[in-house]
């Protein structure tokens, strides 16, 4: 990954998982993170992620992103590098020719859509939510060659 795709990606991690008030202080929770860069450079990232400012529930005006479930403000006590490598994908159950697929929050609608434009013959489409995917899979297919066809998209599964 490009550094600067890095640094965004770990700037949405920072501010859906603390609650900062200032630049300052984002400044500081990137450098812990290995980031070293001015406060126009963070401006510039603040400005290209749409983050704006709103009350929580402190009364403190924090960083928010856009709405991006994927990054929604967390209490996870895994830091920045843990939760970035942490697979999306949680489970996968059948039900007759119908599938569900559970996955972190946010990541649903982008492993549906790796899914349904992979061209999987034996599944037939998927619809998904914020953290889960409905699937159906073709009349006859076995379970198990829809996960191998799955394990192609979702490395992690």
């Amino acid at each position: 990954m490009k550094k600067k795709e890095s640094r965004l990606e770990t700037l949405k991690m920072i501010i859906s998982s603390q609650e900062l008030c200032n630049q300052e202080e984002v400044l500081e929770a990137l450098a812990k993170e290995g980031f070293k860069l001015t406060q126009a450079t963070l401006s510039r990232d603040l400005k290209q992620l749409k983050v704006a400012k709103a009350s929580s529930i402190n009364g403190k005006y924090v960083y928010v992103l856009p709405n991006e479930t994927m990054y929604r403000r967390t209490n996870s006590k895994a830091t920045i590098s843990q939760m970035m490598i942490t697979p999306g994908f949680l489970s996968l159950n059948f039900s007759g020719n119908m599938g569900v697929i559970k996955t972190r929050p946010g990541y649903a609608s982008s492993i549906a859509y790796n899914i349904d434009n992979s061209d999987i013959p034996q599944i037939l489409g998927t619809i998904a939510g914020d953290d889960t995917i409905f699937i159906v899979k073709k009349e006859g297919t076995p379970e198990e060659e829809v996960v191998e066809a799955l394990k192609e998209i979702i490395p992690d599964m």
